[in-house]
């Protein structure tokens, strides 16, 4: 596989962190200063719907797959996934507004700090109160005190999980397990009510399972984009005319063959001085022994290569992959960061056995994952 370039993140100027602050400066409510590249059509009603796993590459290289999303490429152009390209990072950093080291969840799984346990973004854990590990307001909750009805439509379950929590607390929820009374709830929440204009958020998860099961060049994923394109067209001519439909995604995906995959947990030289294995296969957060940073640094970079990038934290902080990092966020960021190029992977299968049965991974700086679509309709 060819090596490109990273794709460095956009923030401020046209990411997920600008989305609601666009669409609240289009609905007349704005939250701040526009977002320097970013400018959605002025409107009564926003939707936001995202498709979790589609990445603005993956769709314009499958776009036969995909004919209505595909069209409205013709008038966009894409915005960056935060860093790492994951969904809990991404999904606070859309409910936000803020960069990852400002919301503080930086990565799938990090370290809670005095502690050598892993925090599970998406699981989350019950001793872990999600205001305290984001304590800034949403910008959901933003436009509701500013006057707009603000809505989340998604799973019945994810009502009230820590994820929610700390992205998208602040709004409206509407619980729905299929398509139809997905669709037909957001019809009912964006419609405005004496004259209070509405953003209604809705998120779409199954693209990224099968990408993930099946890797993104599978007959399963194109069978599912076209589903998924299906349904948001049917979402498009279900709202009035009226209301502007935008459709983003949270991170792209790449396929990880059997070839480019290494496992730490069976290298007794990588896991020298690592007291810790985070993050996930395609950015690994590593917090170390006292003193091991540098040797660590060193022994990765010479075993890995050009097939990915290692940084110490601070080096990583510096090159503005998390934004301007609060002191509290500091210790969730590992000592040494890496970030994968191409398809490479680093496993960790001892704290991680699943990782080794998924096909399609995501999480680094390639623009594959980082690039999303922002498609307004």
């Amino acid at each position: 596989m060819e090596v490109a370039a990273f794709c460095e993140p956009a923030y401020g100027v046209r990411s997920l962190g600008d989305i609601v602050p666009a669409a609240a400066i289009a609905l007349g409510s704005p939250l701040g200063p526009a977002p320097t590249g970013l400018v959605l059509p002025d409107a009564a009603s926003y939707v936001v719907f995202l498709i979790d796993g589609l990445g603005a590459q993956l769709l314009e290289r499958y776009a036969h797959a995909a004919p209505y999303l595909s069209a409205l490429l013709e008038t966009s152009s894409p915005a960056t996934a935060s860093v790492p390209s994951t969904t809990s990072t991404s999904l606070t950093t859309l409910g936000t507004g803020l960069m990852p080291g400002a919301h503080g969840l930086v990565g799938f799984t990090t370290r809670i700090p005095g502690t050598n346990d892993l925090l599970n973004a998406l699981v989350w854990d019950a001793d872990i109160d999600p205001v305290q590990w984001q304590p800034h307001q949403t910008t959901f909750s933003s436009l509701q005190a500013a006057g707009v009805r603000v809505t989340v439509v998604n799973k019945r379950e994810f009502n009230g999980s820590g994820l929610t929590v700390a992205a998208h607390r602040g709004a409206d929820y509407v619980g729905v397990d299929r398509v139809g009374e997905r669709i037909a709830a957001v019809v009912a929440a964006s419609a405005p009510a004496s004259r209070q204009p509405t953003l209604t958020y809705v998120y779409d998860g199954d693209l990224d399972w099968t990408g993930h099961r099946w890797g993104v060049a599978s007959s399963q994923w194109l069978q599912q984009l076209a589903m998924i394109d299906h349904e948001a067209e049917q979402l498009r001519e279900a709202l009035p005319a009226d209301r502007r439909l935008v459709v983003i995604a949270d991170h792209g995906m790449v396929d990880v063959p059997a070839a480019s995959r290494l496992d730490v947990s069976t290298d007794d030289d990588l896991r020298s001085g690592v007291a810790l294995v985070g993050g996930e296969a395609r950015f690994r957060h590593l917090y170390c022994t006292g003193g091991a940073v540098p040797d660590v640094v060193a022994t990765w970079r010479e075993r890995l290569g050009e097939r990915a990038e290692v940084l110490s934290r601070s080096e990583a902080i510096g090159r503005g992959w998390f934004g301007p990092v609060d002191p509290g966020v500091l210790p969730r960021i590992g000592d040494v960061v890496v970030a994968c190029r191409g398809d490479f992977a680093v496993l960790s299968t001892d704290g991680f056995p699943y990782e080794n049965k998924l096909i399609g991974m995501h999480g680094s700086l390639t623009p594959d994952e980082m690039l999303i679509p922002v498609l307004v309709d």
